[in-house]
């Protein structure tokens, strides 16, 4: 039976897939350190764009429930010598026995460029919340850092779960 993660995976790459049309490359390898990205033609290239070829998970903490606004922050440096696309992530896990998390038991906010706090929308799928990646995508230029502040507030004082933030790596 595959796990949630898998699923989610899975998910966001049908998504990517249907919003960009069909990736002619296999589904994106989930790493917890660099992946290694391999050379490809020139027309898959441009299909695989839209298509995460892998993820960087970072250092995952528990659910906080208790109604204070907490700060995660995905930072990820670029550093090969080619520009590289990719986009921050927020995964919100739900235990594997359940209960599964709704995206009315969180309110999360990402902080803009100028300091403000504006709201993010969180899909979910088995159990995992998380933050859409084609609205996050970015190219960082070489030895460029991304950091991406997100403020998670848990509405429900009986969620329990996992925030796992992580770096979905593009071509």
């Amino acid at each position: 039976m595959p796990s949630k993660n898998s699923c989610l995976t899975l998910a966001s790459v049908a998504v990517l897939v249907v919003l960009s049309g069909p990736a002619t490359t296999g589904s994106p390898a989930l790493a917890a350190t660099q992946p290694t990205v391999a050379a490809a033609s020139t027309s898959s290239q441009v299909h695989a764009s839209a298509v995460p070829t892998g993820f960087v998970d970072l250092a995952a903490r528990p659910l906080p429930a208790d109604g204070e606004r907490h700060e995660f922050t995905v930072t990820y440096r670029n550093d090969t010598t080619a520009d590289r696309t990719v986009a921050p992530q927020l995964l919100v896990v739900s235990p594997d026995a359940g209960p599964f998390l709704a995206p009315s038991d969180i309110t999360l906010e990402r902080r803009t460029a100028d300091g403000r706090w504006e709201a993010v929308r969180v899909g979910t799928q088995t159990g995992t919340l998380f933050t859409d990646l084609s609205a996050a995508r970015r190219v960082l230029h070489a030895g460029e850092t991304l950091t991406e502040v997100y403020r998670l507030t848990v509405v429900g004082p009986q969620a329990t779960g996992t925030v796992q933030p992580r770096v979905a790596l593009f071509g």
